[in-house]
């Protein structure tokens, strides 16, 4: 996951997590530990420390615990071995419970087996952009069309990407595998330098952060083909899903970043079902939903069970996406 995902992630887990506490767990004065699996100073860290301070009169001590490091995995094992009491929960998000298991050659915890699900907060969809004078120049205006050039012109086209095994990177690996085209991957460090490639016509195609990229996409600048959700995005209503845009072969196709929480396994799933309920409360305040679409995210607040079959379906997905794209972190 990129900078600017977290970025975007961490300033809406601010803005739920503080509506989903309660002094029911502050149990007997003891503190709650929440996870921060990125260092300080960093965005989920400020946003964790303020949300700290605005929840401590309902809530109690709330002392965040940094463990960055090794793409998330650091954190995640803290939350995984940590005691299932009620007082750790954690963040888990499409890179340590999807994608670094089969990225990462050696992982501490399993993230399917460690953990309590506890619910989906939000999926941010990426969204399929070229250079504008480049779609013009080429005769691209949609899915289909970039499709048909590929084929007709292989390996002309390339796509850029904020690293290897990036949630940019691997959306278009999987949207090659589908669509049944080659363009060359060129990876950038970080999502910015990505995006100015691709504003500057160095490489024809990303799949960008559709918050990031909506500003250029409104200035002209870029042009949007697709977003990866499975539906259409309330921040760019009048562009297709990849699944709509593409026809049969990109059919399922969901390549969107998600975010949620968790518990060790074994907490209580009455801990686990409160959390759960009152997060899902929030969602759905008419304040917080506004600010989650506005920032190009989709609410969910799904249900424990629903959360670990996610989780389940997301660990398949993209084990035959991350081991095609050769990505590796030893």
């Amino acid at each position: 996951m990129n900078r600017r995902h977290l970025l975007l992630l961490s300033s809406l887990s601010a803005t739920v997590l503080a509506c989903t506490m309660s002094p029911a767990f502050a149990q007997q004065g003891r503190p709650i530990r929440l996870v921060v699996p990125y260092g300080p100073g960093g965005p989920i860290d400020v946003t964790a420390r303020a949300l700290a301070e605005q929840v401590k009169d309902s809530l109690g001590t709330v002392i965040i615990d940094n463990k960055p490091g090794a793409g998330g995995n650091i954190g995640a094992d803290a939350v995984a071995k940590a005691a299932p009491d009620g007082l750790t929960i954690g963040i888990a998000a499409t890179a340590t419970h999807a994608v670094n298991p089969w990225l990462y050659s050696k992982m501490s915890y399993n993230a399917a087996k460690d953990f309590a699900p506890i619910t989906q907060m939000v999926r941010v969809p990426n969204v399929l952009v070229m250079n504008a004078d480049a779609a013009q120049r080429l005769g691209i205006h949609s899915v289909a069309d970039l499709i048909a050039y590929a084929k007709a012109n292989p390996g002309k086209l390339n796509y850029g990407s904020g690293g290897n095994g990036s949630a940019g990177h691997l959306a278009g690996e999987m949207f090659k595998n589908q669509a049944g085209i080659f363009a060359v991957h060129i990876p950038y460090n970080g999502g910015n330098p990505a995006q100015l490639a691709l504003l500057s016509g160095q490489v024809d195609f990303n799949f960008d952060n559709l918050a990031t990229a909506a500003p250029n996409i409104r200035a002209g600048k870029l042009k949007a083909l697709a977003v990866t959700s499975a539906q259409r995005s309330a921040a760019l209503p009048d562009v297709p899903t990849v699944e709509q845009a593409g026809g049969p072969a990109l059919k399922g196709f969901e390549a969107s970043s998600w975010f949620g929480l968790l518990a060790p396994a074994g907490t209580s799933m009455d801990i686990v079902n409160r959390i759960q309920q009152e997060t899902a409360k929030a969602l759905n305040a008419p304040a917080v939903k506004e600010r989650l679409l506005a920032n190009g995210a989709i609410p969910s607040g799904n249900t424990p069970a629903e959360f670990a079959r996610m989780i389940e379906a997301e660990l398949k997905k993209w084990q035959p996406v991350v081991k095609a794209s050769g990505a590796k972190v030893d």
